[in-house]
């Protein structure tokens, strides 16, 4: 790589704030990680169900409903400042399950609790830690910066995966997650380090609050590419994220017959293969239009996972999972980049939050997906949600391709 490369690729760096951000998000993703894996198994061995389990998958994104009134207030307060309110939340209920865990007192009815509790905060995390990136660097160091924050998601989900599957088998189920507890409060000492310029603030009526988001809401109606945007990210939480995600505890168990250290692996696949491409984003995405880019990235993550359906062995379903990762990065990345050069700065975090509003389609296709695998089997429902999400997205592109497509676009700007 060349010197100018380098350059390019640890510009963002340049920024202090982003100095101490990518490392407090890399931690907090990290125990996320391990937090969903450890659990996941725990909730799939005690019950033996995946309706059960994807109920599970699911309560972790009840938050979702409310997301866009956390952007609300990190546009009110500053996006700092939420983020550090929603870690120690995480960090606290971290803590309540080791206690029980170390305590042989951990039960289905108290993860279900925590699942529901955490469930309200963490879906907005990704869209705050984004809008903070906005507020705090330069408009052509954006796609650079995103492309390395990805890497914080992807790294943490390699590392998170391997090290919370095998700190259970291990240790076991309690001291693994004092490591939980111990990323979370590092996480938090790390964002003392991020610096925001001071937010206008705002009246602190409920009624201005609502009318702030409904000025939110208005601004993606009125901006096509924005809507566009939001559509494949519904499209990729209810469709795609389930097969690659919620719903691989399953997957490694039952077609499979692996055990948690193989479930490691699987999701370490996708992650490995996701982390390769926002590396490769971070060095060279500033050269690449955001919604064109977001366009191939969604229709070759959807027909990756058409092959994963019906794969039958181990060895196919992580190479295929890896590809799936990898062009996943150049859906997800340039979306969120699309998203923050689109919207005006002061809709940035509203924005963002509608942008997480979009995850709610996650709940929605786990819980969709229980019942429908026990009744037509895995196969047959991940082909049913990889066709139906590239179908979808094919019909995105026509309806809003006046305003996807031409390089001299909005959506496709280089620079802001």
């Amino acid at each position: 790589m060349s010197s100018a490369s380098r350059i390019s690729v640890l510009a963002p760096f340049r920024q202090r704030s982003f100095r101490f951000q990518w490392p407090a998000d890399l931690t907090t993703s990290w125990a996320f990680e391990m937090e969903t894996l450890i659990l996941a198994w725990y909730v799939l061995n005690e019950s033996g169900s995946v309706v059960w389990l994807t109920t599970f998958a699911a309560l972790q994104f009840v938050g979702t409903l409310i997301s866009p009134m956390f952007g609300v207030m990190g546009d009110r307060i500053g996006h700092r400042r939420v983020l550090v309110a929603m870690r120690a939340t995480y960090a606290m209920l971290a803590a309540l399950l080791a206690a029980m865990a170390l305590s042989g007192t951990l039960s289905l009815v108290a993860v279900f609790c925590v699942a529901t509790l955490s469930g309200l905060v963490r879906p907005s995390d990704m869209g705050m830690r984004n809008a903070l990136i906005g507020a705090t660097m330069p408009a052509p160091l954006l796609m650079g910066a995103m492309g390395i924050e990805r890497t914080s998601a992807d790294a943490a989900r390699v590392a998170g995966a391997l090290s919370g599957a095998a700190l259970v088998a291990w240790i076991g189920i309690g001291p693994a997650y004092v490591a939980v507890v111990g990323l979370y409060l590092a996480s938090l000492t790390l964002m003392q380090g991020v610096e925001e310029s001071q937010p206008n603030g705002g009246t602190g009526s409920v009624s201005a609050m609502w009318g702030e988001l409904a000025e939110g809401v208005a601004h993606v109606r009125a901006t096509p590419p924005l809507m566009a945007a939001l559509m494949v990210a519904f499209l990729a939480n209810a469709l795609a994220y389930p097969l690659s995600g919620g719903l691989l505890p399953y997957v490694a168990r039952n077609v499979y017959g692996i055990g948690e250290t193989g479930l490691g692996t699987l999701v370490a696949s996708f992650a490995a293969g996701a982390l390769l491409g926002s590396i490769i984003l971070s060095a060279q995405g500033g050269r690449m239009p955001p919604a064109r880019t977001m366009l191939f990235g969604s229709l070759s993550w959807f027909a990756f996972l058409l092959a994963f359906a019906v794969v039958d062995t181990v060895s196919g379903g992580m190479i295929i999972l890896a590809f799936a990762g990898f062009v996943q990065s150049f859906c997800m990345v340039p979306l969120a980049v699309l998203i923050l050069r689109v919207s005006q700065d002061r809709f940035r975090g509203r924005v963002m939050g509608l942008r997480m509003l979009a995850v709610y389609g996650l709940p929605v296709g786990l819980l969709a997906a229980g019942p429908l695998i026990a009744w037509i089997g895995f196969a047959a429902t991940g082909l049913a949600y990889a066709g139906m999400a590239l179908t979808c997205t094919a019909g995105i592109a026509w309806r809003w391709r006046e305003h996807l497509w031409p390089i001299d676009a909005p959506a496709n700007a280089l620079h802001r």
